[in-house]
This record gives C-alpha cells, sequence and structure tokens, in this order.
C-alpha cells in the first residue's frame, strides 16, 4: 500500500498540531493559514488536510492540545482540591499561550481528547452528589472564569499605565502594600470563594 505525501514526510495529526501551536505562539493566530502551516512543516499544504481535514479541524486540535495540558489529576475522593488543581493548572496554561485565549474563549469543546477531561469531571462531581445539571454549571464557571482572569491579565500586562490615587488612600495604601494585586493570589482567592459557593449551592 502507497503511503500518502503526509505519511512520506513524516506527518502525523498531533506532529501538525504542535507546529500550529508553535507558530501561533510566536506569530499570532492572524498569521496562521494552512498554507504557512505547510511551509513551516516543509510540505504542500494539501499535505496537512490528511491529518486535519479542514482549517476548523485545525482550530480544534490547537484547542484539544492547549486543555491537554491542564487535565485535573486523578481524582482523590477530594473533588475541592481536584477542581482548584484543574483552575490553576488551564490558568497557567492560558498564560503560557496568550495568542491562543481568543481561540479558547470562543471555541466549544468538541473533539473526542477535549470531552473526555469534561466527562470525567462531571463524573467526578455527580459522584460526589451534585445534580448533573449542576455539576455541568460547576464546571463551566470554574472554566470561564479562569478563562477570563487569564484574558485580563494578558490585556492589562506589567507595563499599564499607574493612575493617580491621591484622592482614593484605600487603593493607595493597597497598591503600596501590594494587597489585593498579586494576580496569583487574586486568582487562588477568588477559586476559593468560587469552590465555596459552589458547594454550599449544589450540595444544599
Amino acid at each position: 500500500m502507497s503511503r500518502t505525501p503526509g505519511a512520506k514526510a513524516g506527518l502525523s495529526r498531533e506532529r501538525v498540531l504542535s507546529a500550529a501551536l508553535a507558530l501561533v505562539d510566536r506569530d499570532g493566530l492572524k498569521a496562521l493559514s494552512m498554507r504557512r502551516l505547510g511551509a513551516e512543516l516543509g510540505v504542500e499544504a494539501m499535505s496537512l488536510y490528511h491529518h486535519v481535514p479542514t482549517k476548523d479541524a485545525l482550530l480544534d486540535g490547537l484547542v484539544e492540545l492547549v486543555l491537554r495540558h491542564c487535565e485535573p489529576p486523578a481524582f482523590d475522593g477530594a473533588w475541592r482540591s481536584t477542581l482548584a488543581a484543574y483552575a490553576h493548572s488551564l490558568r497557567a496554561t492560558l498564560l503560557a499561550h496568550p495568542e491562543l485565549l481568543p481561540l479558547i474563549a470562543s471555541r466549544p469543546a468538541v473533539t473526542p481528547d477535549t470531552l473526555r477531561p469534561v466527562e470525567q469531571g462531571v463524573r467526578m462531581l455527580v459522584d460526589a452528589g451534585f445534580p448533573l445539571g449542576h455539576a455541568l454549571d460547576a464546571l463551566n464557571t470554574l472554566s470561564i472564569f479562569a478563562i477570563g482572569h487569564a484574558t485580563s491579565e494578558v490585556a492589562i500586562g506589567p507595563d499599564s499605565p499607574t493612575p493617580d490615587l491621591t484622592a482614593f488612600p484605600l487603593l493607595a495604601t493597597a497598591a503600596r502594600s501590594g494587597q489585593g494585586t498579586d494576580d496569583e493570589a487574586r486568582f487562588h482567592f477568588a477559586v476559593e470563594a468560587l469552590l465555596t459557593g459552589l458547594e454550599a449551592v449544589a450540595l444544599a
């Protein structure tokens, strides 16, 4: 049996997605095209379609590849710590790939490898006593918060102008002391508050 041009070039879906992620990390999402990706891999663009049949499939694969890095640890009976670990891993992964944030924020999970950890998370929460609908709501709330927080961190950045806080003594004190201004500490506080609220509502 003859091999396809993509196979002859040593291509695989994983290699194509990894190259696409590296391209987006370096040059931004707008730079991603099948022709440009083919050039990065040293093949004709048509060879890529054996592994990602459409541009949409490529984008779905990028979402999968990024989210694969932030799957929660194996459930050890403590759903709160498992979800907290997932939230922190999701934020860290997104901050490592800021150019993909608009894609992650706007594209739903559709591939089996993206949906599998969602199913596992829902199962964990249902087994912990969450009604099915609340289990989905809880995962969705935590994920959207992590995506939004990471998006805000990237958009604001460390070089944003510092406002004049002369007329705002509490804000000025917080700025001088660093209270409430550390992104990681703020995220941790919010995740714990969310988990406490979700537990109170879902398991009441």
